[in-house]
């Protein structure tokens, strides 16, 4: 067994991050009664966010916004591009779906049994998210993943950001774990697949989207049941 240390990502590998969050962003959507204040197409208002979220994301990973600014940005600029120029509602609904996101349950296909296939190979998991600590730990629970993981490297303790090679040697170090038995899984390209490149461990890309890839991985595959091919 080449491979010992398994390390994943968390939001948009393991745990559907767009499904929950659309339905976090629908009961706000009715809650807030924002039909009223004049945006009617929702699908257009999440996709929105979504674009919003994915541009800040990358800013925050870089360093040049900080959390809570990412934060309460991402929705004002959505609301913002429908008119609803209101910095309050933006940060009331930033503080509320936060809220709830971490009680949302749907995960990726095959998940739950692909990782009682891994335990039961005798593999050891563990995470590595640039999640916010306190939500991470809520999804894990909420989603009934928090048993399948030994180490929960998160961007917080490891005072480090994927991709930066420190939070992979972080993780290595929290783990006891070695470069050649270790292997990073996850679905961003940069984040994941390169940071952990760049850190000296193989990766495998999870290409649920079937995004046409930007990065060298050691592997690729596009369900998680086909990480049965490769361990």
């Amino acid at each position: 067994m080449k491979y010992r240390h398994l390390f994943f990502d968390l939001d948009h590998t393991l745990w559907d991050f767009e499904t929950n969050a659309k339905e976090c962003f629908q009961e706000l959507y009715m809650d807030k009664q924002l039909k009223s204040r004049g945006i009617d197409d929702f699908d257009a208002f999440f996709s929105a966010y979504s674009t919003h979220n994915e541009r800040l994301w990358g800013e925050y990973t870089k360093g040049l916004i900080l959390q809570a600014e990412l934060r309460w940005r991402r929705m004002w600029l959505a609301l913002m591009d429908f008119g609803v120029e209101d910095e309050s509602l933006s940060k009331t609904m930033s503080v509320e779906f936060l809220e709830r996101l971490p009680y949302k349950k749907n995960l990726f296909p095959h998940t739950i049994e692909i990782l009682e296939y891994l335990k039961n190979k005798d593999y050891v998991l563990h995470l590595i998210t640039n999640g916010f600590q306190e939500i991470q730990d809520q999804k894990l629970q909420s989603a009934e993943l928090q048993g399948y993981f030994l180490e929960v490297i998160t961007s917080e303790a490891a005072q480090s950001l994927k991709p930066n090679r420190a939070i992979f040697e972080y993780a290595l170090k929290q783990s006891n774990a070695s470069l050649g038995e270790s292997i990073m899984i996850g679905d961003n390209q940069e984040a994941d697949i390169q940071g952990a490149t760049n850190a000296g461990m193989d990766t495998v890309f999870v290409n649920h989207i079937h995004a046409v890839p930007q990065v060298q991985s050691t592997f690729m595959i596009h369900h998680l049941q086909e990480l049965e091919e490769i361990f």
